[in-house]
């Protein structure tokens, strides 16, 4: 499971993805059998969880890994490659972008982590 920690020394990945309510869960089921039959297996993998927002037009994809080469060596590899251009085909677009955790917001910590 994924935990966001200001001192996480891994590489965060967010990706978001549009599409119609028509698709968002078509869509979801790709993405949950990516996840079960090729990510979690791959060398550096943290943990990720799946969002999707009310209006079904979008799923916000948060994951962890151990090294940003992890990441970019699951994407090179056949299996993802062929999953991703079906999952292309059920949205408008995908953007994986990579992020480094800045702050933290916690009631426990009365705010913002140092």
């Amino acid at each position: 499971m994924p935990e966001i920690r200001k001192d996480f020394q891994g590489q965060t990945v967010i990706t978001t993805f549009e599409m119609t309510p028509a698709t968002a869960h078509d869509l979801l089921e790709k993405l949950e059998a990516a996840y079960e039959e090729v990510i979690r297996h791959q060398a550096g993998f943290l943990g990720a969880g799946l969002h999707m927002n009310d209006a079904m037009t979008r799923i916000c994809n948060y994951s962890q890994w151990t090294r940003r080469e992890d990441y970019q060596a699951m994407l090179r590899t056949p299996e993802m490659r062929e999953r991703n251009r079906v999952i292309n085909m059920l949205c408008k677009g995908f953007e994986p972008v990579m992020y480094e955790v800045i702050r933290v917001l916690s009631p426990e910590t009365g705010g913002i982590s140092p």
